[in-house]
């Protein structure tokens, strides 16, 4: 064994001796052989692998990551950018709570104003709402008598029917989205009151 640390020594100074310029590499094949030179065979390209000085002390180590280990480095790279990237924004609105309101009241004033003019909309909303359900069913109405009467519905009474339902379909995605928005925005107010509650301790 002692033989063997000798001639690896002799080895590795022969290498830098024959050329003091040149690199020398330490790896491990398949089969657990430890195997010394200035290239590396193509075969162990992607193995781990050392850079050795002329003293024969590692002075880089490449470590190749498997695909799967690949997989897992870049997932959890783009996860620490994206935790980075939510603290940022954290700080970011925390600055801006603190800088644009001085007690949790105006935080509650400006909630209000905000609901009152999405309230004020969706009234508006829901009256054309109402307005063109009353048209639709007054058409609807209209194509029954003649359909009663064994008469064929005119092509104007049905163009209009389908463009009334149409208005009544439009107007009920606005009330929806109406509903969503001061939903939303009920609750970043909240979000923001309770933050700010934190922040400060008011």
């Amino acid at each position: 064994m002692h033989n063997r640390k000798i001639l690896c020594l002799l080895l590795i100074s022969g290498f830098f001796s024959a050329s003091a310029e040149a690199k020398l590499y330490k790896w491990v094949d398949d089969r657990g052989v430890t195997h010394y030179g200035e290239t590396i065979p193509a075969e162990y390209a992607n193995k781990d692998r050392s850079e050795l000085s002329q003293t024969g002390r590692v002075v880089k180590k490449t470590d190749v990551l498997t695909p799967e280990e690949h997989r897992e480095k870049e997932a959890a790279e783009i996860k620490h950018r994206a935790d980075l990237e939510v603290e940022r924004n954290i700080k970011l609105h925390d600055n801006s709570l603190l800088s644009t309101y001085s007690n949790v009241q105006e935080i509650d004033l400006a909630k209000a104003r905000n609901l009152q003019q999405i309230d004020s909309r969706g009234q508006i909303s829901n009256k054309q709402l109402i307005g063109a359900v009353k048209t639709l069913e007054t058409l609807k109405a209209k194509a029954e008598v003649q359909t009663k009467a064994g008469k064929p519905v005119p092509a104007d009474l049905k163009d209009d029917i389908d463009d009334a339902q149409l208005t009544v379909n439009k107007l009920n995605k606005e009330n929806d989205a109406i509903t969503t928005e001061r939903s939303a925005l009920e609750a970043r107010y909240d979000a923001d009151r309770a933050r700010y509650k934190l922040l400060t301790g008011k």
